[in-house]
């Protein structure tokens, strides 16, 4: 069995709360105190933000693919993007001179799997017409939500790297995943057979006839 990438947790979670945190700051994983609206952790608050919206879509969907059973294999995708993502946070919550070997991390692998899907599915799907607004579905709406709170760390993470340095890979799948969430909500509608409901400006108030 080859040895594994990354070390597994070493975690005791006896104690949910410590009060260590009443001051206004929190320890990084390297131990460091900082300042809980440091940019560092807005940056991985946003992507355990991210991870839960993820998690709804994962169960909505969930429930879902007992209809629409070619939802499992996005089912099967959320997970591991899950597991990717607190990957990545553990990454940003520690300062990068203290990154150890074996921690886990974001890698070229991980993004080009999403490119992999990203094309895979988008290929399967009609030509757009215009931009599609979020909804229709349940799950529609929800990995919308994902894309744009992807996108909103990738905003925080652009702006850490400003700071101080990131991962180069942090980035370039924070990218690729609000891509993928675009796609991965039109795939889930074509499987469900809910019709896209596309941007039409005149049908604002001030754009009628």
């Amino acid at each position: 069995m080859a040895e594994a990438t990354y070390s597994d947790p070493q975690l005791a979670l006896n104690r949910i709360y410590t009060k260590r945190g009443d001051s206004g700051q929190t320890s990084l994983v390297n131990g460091r105190r900082i300042a809980k609206d440091d940019l560092k952790i807005e940056a991985f608050g946003t992507v355990d933000e991210l991870n839960s919206f993820v998690g709804q879509a994962r169960a909505t969907l969930d429930d879902e693919k007992l209809e629409h059973p070619t939802l499992g294999d996005l089912a099967d995708i959320l997970m591991r993007v899950q597991h990717e993502l607190f990957n990545l946070g553990s990454l940003l919550a520690t300062d990068p001179d203290a990154v150890h070997p074996k921690q886990a991390q974001i890698a070229e692998v991980d993004i080009e799997q999403l490119e992999t899907e990203i094309d895979k599915m988008n290929d399967t799907l009609p030509a757009l017409r215009s931009f599609v607004l979020p909804g229709g579905t349940r799950l529609n709406a929800e990995l919308h939500v994902c894309r744009t709170v992807c996108r909103r760390a990738e905003r925080i993470v652009s702006a850490l790297a400003r700071k101080e340095e990131v991962s180069p890979f942090s980035l370039g799948y924070l990218n690729r995943l609000s891509d993928a969430f675009f796609v991965w909500s039109r795939w889930a509608s074509v499987h469900m057979g809910a019709e896209e409901t596309l941007w039409q400006p005149n049908q604002a108030s001030s754009g009628g006839a």
